[in-house]
Parts: C-alpha cells; sequence; structure tokens
C-alpha cells in the first residue's frame, strides 16, 4: 500500500514553493521542500510551472509515496474584502456569499471565484471575509496540474494558509495576543491571533523593492491594530522580515508597543540545509500552511468549492464503491428473481400435473366421492358400533346368517315376476332388521304384482313409497321377515 503524504504548494505567477509533510501519529515531520522559478519571457508560465513541480517532486519523493496536494495561491491572484452576512449557518452564508460578495463589490462576480471564511457571528448574521480571484486563471492552473498528474485537493488564499502555520507552530506572546508582520520579498502580511489563538485580524499586500519597509511597517501597523481594536489591543508585535532591513527595536519605540522577531524555520525545526532550496521562510511557512490542511482536517477557505470542485482519487474511489454497492445490490435481486422464476415455474409444472392426473387417480387415491346427501360418518359409526358387538357377543353370527337369508327371500320373489314387470332395482340397502329396495317397474300394475309376490316369500311390507315418473313407476319398499 502507497503511504500517504502532503504536498503543500504556495503558487505566484512564476513562483512555486513546495513543502512534504509525512504523517507521524499526532505529529508530523517535514520531508523536504523546494522553490522552482520560470523565467520571465515564458508565455505559457502556469504550465511550465506545473511541469517543474512534477519533475521536481518526482525526484524528491519517488514511489512509493503517494502525495495529497494543496495550493496556496499568492496574495497577488487573489482580492480580500470584509462583507457582513445576514445568516450565521455556514450553509446558507455559502449560498448568499455571491449575492453580498456582488453588493459590496458593486460588479459583476460571473467571471470570479468565490471563498469566504466566517470572521464572527452572532444574532444580526456574520462578519465574513470574501475572497475573490479570476475564474480563467483558477482554470489555468488546475488544468496545467492536472495534466502534469497533480490534482489539489483544494486551492486556498495565502493569509489563510499562514494563519494554519502560525496558529499551529507559533504560540501568541503578550497578555493581549499578537500581531504578526510578515514581510516576503513580494508580499506583506499581517495575522493578529488572540492569547488563545484565535485569529482576530488578516491583512495582505503587495510590496516593492523600492519600498522602505521601516516606513511601511510603522504607517500599516497602527492601521491593522485600529482595524482589530474591535477584538481587543494587541500585546506584541512579532516581525519576519525576508530581506532583514527591518529595525524592529526602532519600530517598537516609535509604536510604543513590545515588538520583536518570529522565526518561522525555528518554530517548526527547519533547518538552514532544508531552507536551501526553497525561496524564503515566508513562502516556506505558507507552503507548509497549506500542506497541514490534509493532515489536521481543518476548514478549508477553498476556491474548488465553487468552481471545479476536486474530483480526485478519493472521490473517484468512493463513486466506485457507490457503483459496486449498487451494481452488487442490482445482482442479488436478479439471482433472487430468478430462482423465484424457476420456483413459481416449477410449481406451475406441479399444479398442472396435478390436475391432469387427479381425475384418473381420484377414484384410486381417494375413493368414490360420498353422495352429497349422505352422512358417511353416521355410517360409519353405525358400522363401527356394529363391528364392537360382534366382537363383544352382543351380535351373535346368526345375525349375519338371517341377514343372508332375508336378501335370499328377496331375490327369490324378484326372480319371480321380473320378466313379466319389466323390474329394474337401482339399490338395496341392509341392515340386521330390515332390507330396503328401490327401483321401478313399467306399471302400477307390475309394482302391485311385486309387493304381492313379497309378501308370498314370508317377508312382510314394512313401508312402501310409489310414484310415477318419466313413464315407470318408481317405488321405495322396506321389508322385514315375518315372526
Amino acid at each position: 500500500m502507497k503511504e500517504q503524504n502532503y504536498l503543500g504548494i504556495y503558487l505566484s505567477t512564476d513562483t512555486a514553493t513546495c513543502v512534504c509533510l509525512q504523517s507521524e501519529g499526532r505529529d508530523h515531520k517535514v520531508l523536504g521542500c523546494f522553490s522552482v522559478v520560470v523565467e520571465e519571457q515564458e508565455t505559457q508560465k502556469p504550465r511550465e510551472l506545473a511541469r517543474l513541480i512534477a519533475a521536481e517532486c518526482a525526484e524528491k519523493f519517488p514511489e512509493p509515496v503517494e502525495l495529497q496536494a494543496v495550493v496556496a495561491l499568492d496574495c497577488a491572484m487573489f482580492m480580500q474584502h470584509n462583507v457582513h452576512s445576514q445568516f450565521s449557518d455556514p450553509k446558507q452564508i455559502a449560498a448568499t456569499v455571491k449575492f453580498d460578495a456582488e453588493e459590496a463589490l458593486a460588479m459583476d462576480v460571473t467571471d470570479l471565484v468565490v471563498a469566504f471564511k466566517i470572521n464572527s457571528s452572532d444574532q444580526k448574521g456574520s462578519q465574513i471575509t470574501v475572497f475573490t480571484a479570476q475564474k480563467k486563471q483558477l482554470s489555468d492552473i488546475l488544468l496545467a496540474l492536472q495534466a502534469n498528474n497533480i490534482d489539489p485537493v483544494a486551492i486556498e488564499p495565502d493569509i489563510h494558509c499562514l494563519e494554519r502555520f502560525l496558529g499551529h507552530n507559533v504560540p501568541a506572546t503578550g497578555d493581549n495576543g499578537s500581531l504578526f508582520c510578515l514581510l516576503s520579498r513580494r508580499s506583506g502580511y499581517f495575522v493578529g491571533f488572540s492569547q488563545s489563538q484565535q485569529t482576530l485580524t488578516s491583512r495582505t499586500f503587495l510590496l516593492s523593492s523600492a519600498q522602505d519597509r521601516n516606513e511601511l511597517l510603522a504607517r500599516e501597523i497602527p492601521l491593522t491594530i485600529a482595524l482589530g481594536a474591535a477584538f481587543g489591543k494587541f500585546g506584541s508585535v512579532q516581525i519576519c522580515d525576508s530581506t532583514d532591513s527591518v529595525d524592529f527595536l526602532q519600530l517598537g519605540e516609535e509604536l510604543a508597543i513590545d515588538t520583536g522577531t518570529v522565526d518561522l524555520a525555528g518554530a517548526v525545526a527547519a533547518s538552514d540545509r532544508m531552507l536551501a532550496d526553497c525561496e524564503g521562510p515566508i513562502e516556506f511557512a505558507i507552503a507548509y500552511g497549506a500542506a497541514l490542511s490534509g493532515l489536521q482536517k481543518t476548514r478549508m477557505v477553498n476556491f474548488r468549492g465553487d468552481f471545479m470542485p476536486y474530483q480526485g482519487k478519493k472521490m473517484r474511489m468512493q463513486k466506485a464503491i457507490k457503483l459496486l454497492s449498487i451494481s452488487m445490490v442490482v445482482l442479488m435481486v436478479a439471482v433472487g428473481l430468478y430462482f423465484q422464476l424457476q420456483l413459481m415455474q416449477k410449481n406451475k409444472y406441479r399444479r398442472q400435473l396435478r390436475k391432469k392426473f387427479e381425475k384418473q387417480y381420484a377414484s384410486v387415491m381417494f375413493g368414490r366421492k360420498p353422495d352429497s346427501k349422505s352422512n358417511p360418518a353416521k355410517r360409519l359409526s353405525s358400522e363401527y358400533r356394529r363391528i364392537k358387538d360382534v366382537k363383544s357377543g352382543q351380535l351373535s353370527i346368526t345375525g349375519e346368517e338371517s341377514i343372508s337369508a332375508k336378501l335370499t327371500m328377496v331375490l327369490e320373489a324378484f326372480n319371480r315376476c321380473a320378466a313379466q314387470t319389466d323390474l329394474k332395482i337401482e339399490s338395496i340397502s341392509i341392515t340386521a332388521k330390515a332390507i330396503r329396495i328401490v327401483g321401478d317397474t313399467s306399471s302400477r300394475k307390475n309394482t302391485l304384482k311385486l309387493r304381492r309376490e313379497i309378501e308370498n316369500s314370508s317377508l312382510k311390507i314394512l313401508q312402501d313409497n310409489l310414484e310415477l315418473k318419466g313413464g315407470r313407476d318408481v317405488f321405495s319398499i322396506t321389508v322385514a321377515p315375518k315372526k
């Protein structure tokens, strides 16, 4: 698995300073730093800068190190404004910050990229610092870096990265915090911290080589202190000048405030040998602060949130995992449906077979269906009692022989008159005491003749029922032996 390190890139129009940090538990260390410069006559400066950065990174940080980059944008490439928002929720501020910026700047912000930082909030809203940059300029930078396999997670203002570096590595001094005055070769930065390391004020401005830096600081420090007066006074002023031309002792006497110097490289134990390839300590601190954003997971003031959002490896991996999860769900549903359809098909086949063979096997498997008017349970109960009586001796075998004799007498009577009466027997029910005969003859006369034959056979008629149906005389006769 590749090791994850963090690359901070401080980028100006023709210069870039890079710092690479490696995480070590809760701490981190500097793996290396360097600066690259593009010649003045170069026309495609962003592309050449990106190429030089990629080449230097490949040389100093070879595989298996994998770099997560954050760009700090030079103050010459953006503008900073103090704006009031009616909201205190960051999401609401983000949704309306462009309108607030457009109103404050009195200009169209369509071609601008906007980022913001919340300074303070109350019931009336929030005081925010809005940063604006040209959309085309950022687009050229991003495309140039991406063409060289560097896709920065964020693009932040350099002053914000400097605040992060100071807040993490340089504690404020004095009872009321400190105002840091940092002067590079091209830019100046004022960052004010309270004693609890809360940012009270921050400013950026451009410098020229012809300016007297002592006079500049004597004029700008009181102005910056006045801007931060609403949050309290500063107990000391800490100065870092890349040209070493500022007389801080004289400046402290003029301003009547405790004045000293700050060693940015010493705050992170960076040696002179390590800084030999860097343009200066302030550029190093800005690039260091940009790299810290990945380690500390602090809130970013990110231009990419408004323009060309980060679509790097981490997000691509998340999208790939989401796509894989959706694919697996779809696959599982498809497999479930397949087996469900197979089961339904088999059940359908079973129902078809059952329906096909039900009529053919009904008589074998289930027996003949009983008459709807009969009571099979009652008949079974009667037969069960008869069997019990036989086994217990209450019903003698002679009773069975008597039933046979009764049936013989009935059949003999039928045989004597069957031909003359056109007799048809539908059913004969036999019990231990009587025989019930259901049938029909060709006429009532023939039925009466059948009755006489039955009575002449030592049988008596207990009950009879005669009825004409369909040209036949239907009868139901119950007989028993004469005593």
